[in-house]
């Protein structure tokens, strides 16, 4: 497959992933700030912005509505919905004879959501709704790739990206919530503390998956093994890390060419990290230090891939 065209893909996928994120996360916020708690909006402001990888240009101001509307619809902002709307987009129009028509059509839909003269009205009369609705569109984008394109390297470039954006989103998220909230004894927690771990597990799509697997009764460990370890549940970490693997293999088989081994080698590490290791391990040492070494490894299989299947040069490329 042309560089080019593996370049789109993969980072259509990955804005996309980016753009729902940034929503569950600030419509969770939004509704806490709804509950009266001991946590104040500043705190869960400026939560919020570093599970966002602390966007340049967004300063906390004290004014809630113009905060989400930054993130929503501020196209100068890396994480807000509107910047990856509009690059997922411009990715997808550089290759769009390898899309289908459907999901042409389904992510022009999503671009014209965005801009049209009603969307902050929209937003204005009710945000959760607004938001939601984006979010169907998404996945209506995402459910539309699976069943109408040919799933080969172009396919798989897509589910790279989608799986390796969520892990270190993933990651990022409960490496802030590990120093302010996942970390103190058990004995401390209130019933505010309570609602932000529901909120966390909200911010992952995962309260009920969660609550099928250790009931309601919220651990922090339990949320800290069910996100991190658990095979079966696809914004888990390791879910997200076994869908790389198996992506990167898929690519040898149907694009004809080995991925070279330092990025098997870096996949497959923090794969056997994320499977042979315990949740008693992990909290004997230091979670804090265990997440932030996921997202380096996750930002080292990105610069891997780039290498490798973007920027390779001829020499690379008979190599492997």
């Amino acid at each position: 497959m042309l560089s080019r065209v593996a370049d789109s893909l993969y980072w259509m996928s990955r804005y996309l992933e980016r753009a729902e994120n940034t929503i569950r996360q600030l419509d969770v916020t939004m509704s806490l700030l709804l509950d009266a708690s001991e946590t104040s909006a500043d705190t869960r402001w400026q939560r919020l912005l570093a599970s966002l990888g602390n966007p340049r240009g967004v300063e906390w101001n004290g004014d809630l509505d113009s905060m989400a509307r930054l993130l929503v619809f501020d196209d100068e902002i890396h994480a807000s919905v509107t910047k990856c709307v509009n690059a997922a987009r411009e990715n997808a129009r550089q290759v769009r004879e390898e899309i289908s028509t459907e999901q042409w059509q389904r992510l022009n839909r999503l671009y014209h959501q965005m801009h049209s003269q009603e969307a902050e009205d929209q937003f204005s009369a009710s945000m959760s709704d607004f938001l939601a609705s984006v979010v169907d569109g998404i996945h209506l984008f995402k459910g539309v790739s699976d069943t109408t394109m040919i799933h080969g390297e172009g396919w798989q470039f897509i589910r790279l990206g989608r799986y390796l954006e969520r892990a270190y989103s993933t990651a990022t998220l409960l490496e802030v919530y590990q120093e302010s909230l996942l970390d103190l004894p058990e004995r401390e927690y209130s019933g505010y503390q309570y609602l932000e771990l529901v909120g966390l597990l909200r911010c992952c799509t995962s309260f009920e998956a969660y609550c099928q697997v250790y009931t309601a009764e919220l651990s922090p460990d339990r949320i800290l093994e069910f996100l991190l370890l658990n095979r079966d549940f696809p914004h888990a970490l390791r879910y997200s890390i076994d869908a790389v693997r198996q992506s990167l293999d898929a690519v040898q088989r149907t694009g004809g060419r080995r991925p070279p081994d330092e990025l098997l080698a870096m996949a497959g590490k923090l794969h056997s990290m994320l499977r042979y290791t315990t949740i008693q391990e992990i909290l004997d040492g230091n979670p804090g230090a265990f997440l932030h070494s996921i997202r380096q490894q996750c930002q080292q299989i990105h610069e891997l891939i780039y290498r490798y299947y973007v920027h390779y040069s001829i020499q690379s490329a008979l190599a492997v």
